[in-house]
């Protein structure tokens, strides 16, 4: 079974990259997403989400 993703946002940091024992590689890292809503004012506010 393969499952696929597409994530669209900013890399917190650079990526790492590792190997399990069996030589396959894994890599590491962390995306913040920006979405940005209205408050209960009218007033435009970003809100940052971040993904490990």
């Amino acid at each position: 079974m393969l499952n696929k993703i597409m994530l669209i946002g900013n890399l917190g940091k650079d990526p790492e990259m590792n190997y399990t024992p069996s030589g396959t590689a894994v890599t590491k890292f962390s995306l913040a997403v920006n979405r940005y809503r209205k408050s209960s004012t009218g007033e435009r506010q970003e809100e940052t989400e971040w993904f490990n």
